[in-house]
């Protein structure tokens, strides 16, 4: 089998999980976008390397090696990633990207008009009272 087969379903595949990653407002799909890009690299690694092993001698199998190094590291990357979602949508409850991006701001991020404890409104209220 010739290098271009492979080479050209992982470009497919890394593009459609790019694609899922850009597009997505799902964090759930995004985590699942993510693991087909990473699949694509597994793909790659696999098809150089036996390309590879048939021109050289001495074969190491590394691109091989490096794919079970992968798939651990996507093991752990998806566990970890689906505690974080759950843990955010019990606390939120909604897994949409867009409308967690405010998660790590501060009272400000509500908006204007609203008056929290460090805005200008809130200190003239204490001020008067």
């Amino acid at each position: 089998m010739h290098l271009a087969y492979p080479a050209v379903l992982s470009a497919l595949l890394f593009c459609t999980g790019l694609y899922g990653v850009l597009a997505r407002r799902n964090a759930i799909l995004v985590l699942m976008s993510v693991e087909l890009m990473l699949n694509a690299v597994n793909l790659n690694l696999v098809a150089f390397d036996v390309w590879l092993s048939r021109a050289a001698k001495e074969t190491l199998h590394s691109g091989q090696a490096l794919t079970l190094f992968t798939i651990a590291i996507a093991a752990a990357e998806i566990g970890i990633g689906l505690a974080i979602v759950l843990a955010v949508h019990r606390n939120r409850g909604t897994s949409d990207i867009d409308k967690l991006r405010d998660t790590a701001e501060g009272p400000d991020a509500a908006g204007p008009g609203t008056e929290g404890p460090g805005t200008p409104a809130a200190g003239k209220a204490e001020a008067t009272a």
